[in-house]
């Protein structure tokens, strides 16, 4: 993993730091307020929030920062479900990006979800396009229905 942009914030006065686990105590309900609009946290980013605000009330130092995944290709290969040696060769083709760390291929995490994407699309447009041909098989091919025998007889 590769840390992003770090920022560290020195811990609170310790009055702002017990304010701060009073209002924390038992309260799982975190709201934001951006330039007055208010915004109800996912779980994920109030989880990260109560715990960033938690060390700050007992008066810990705190270094915020961003991580982006980077996996080796057997990590990469097995979220994608495929064999290390076809994603490497892959990777040899272009047509996933890849790292290097010294010798060693690193990917990061949104090439192999932006991949894995791409794969279901694809899969998704073959199903619709089998489900037409079938359609079209069952309606005689497509065309129009030819009813009674040659033209001209009777």
């Amino acid at each position: 993993m590769a840390l992003i942009a770090p920022r560290v914030a020195g811990a609170l006065p310790a009055e702002d730091a017990g304010k701060l686990q009073q209002a924390l105590d038992g309260g799982t309900d975190i709201t934001v307020f951006v330039d007055g609009t208010v915004h109800r946290l996912p779980p994920q980013a109030r989880d990260a929030v109560v715990d960033l605000l938690s060390r700050f009330s007992r008066g810990e130092s705190v270094t915020v920062s961003s991580v982006e995944e980077l996996l080796t290709t057997s990590q990469a290969a097995e979220l994608a479900g495929i064999s290390h040696t076809y994603l490497r060769n892959m990777t040899d083709r272009g047509e996933i990006p890849v790292e290097y760390r010294g010798t060693h291929r690193r990917i990061r995490l949104a090439a192999i979800m932006a991949w894995l994407e791409g794969q279901r699309k694809k899969e998704a447009a073959a199903e619709r396009a089998a489900e037409a041909d079938t359609d079209r098989s069952h309606n005689g091919g497509g065309g129009k229905a030819k009813i009674g025998g040659k033209p001209g007889r009777k």
